[in-house]
């Protein structure tokens, strides 16, 4: 038996769920995300009390170990849009580097990050970027889309453990190596 995947996700008020076959839909006031779910895993929409169950066949459980973490993994994807719709999420970056700076032209994202040529990294639909000098701010209702931008802005220049330099998420720490002594 899966324990996540067992327990009820609570819609939260001004929120619309829809199911149609395999696809979930959930609509907030922070946007609206769909996912389509696994055919071993079922998608039940309570509107009386305002929850969603996701369950697997006894049957599967015992013919598959996988199967138990396809209950988990989409109760805990359903989950996350219920929390994306409502809240959203946020991942902030950091550029350290004398010089370094980030910018936001259109739908794409400009880093000036220590390279011969600007890098300029097209924005995903549904991802909000702001970037103000060198603190750039990753939001979206989507949590695998903003994690994923974030990751690969990060990926452009990776904090070096020498100068510090790169770019590293605000609350990252980088532990620093001590470099190279010089005399006797």
């Amino acid at each position: 038996m899966s324990r996540l995947g067992k327990k009820p996700i609570q819609v939260p008020s001004g929120v619309k769920v829809n199911i149609a076959g395999r696809t979930i839909s959930v609509e907030g006031p922070k946007g609206s995300l769909s996912f389509e779910h696994r055919p071993e895993v079922q998608v039940a929409f309570d509107e009386d009390s305002k929850m969603v169950n996701v369950s697997v066949d006894e049957k599967l459980l015992a013919a598959d170990r996988a199967n138990r973490a396809y209950w988990g993994t989409t109760r805990s994807i359903i989950d996350n849009m219920m929390v994306g719709v409502t809240q959203g999420y946020e991942k902030k970056l950091q550029i350290v580097g004398v010089g370094w700076t980030g910018t936001v032209n259109g739908n794409k994202l400009a880093l000036k990050v220590g390279y011969a040529n600007t890098i300029e990294m097209p924005i995903p639909e549904g991802v909000t970027v702001v970037a103000e000098k060198q603190l750039v701010t990753v939001t979206g209702a989507d949590k695998q889309a903003v994690g994923h931008f974030a990751a690969s802005v990060r990926a452009k220049k990776k904090p070096e453990p020498y100068n510090g330099k790169g770019i590293k998420y605000l609350d990252e720490v980088i532990t620093r190596k001590q470099g190279k002594a010089f005399g006797n």
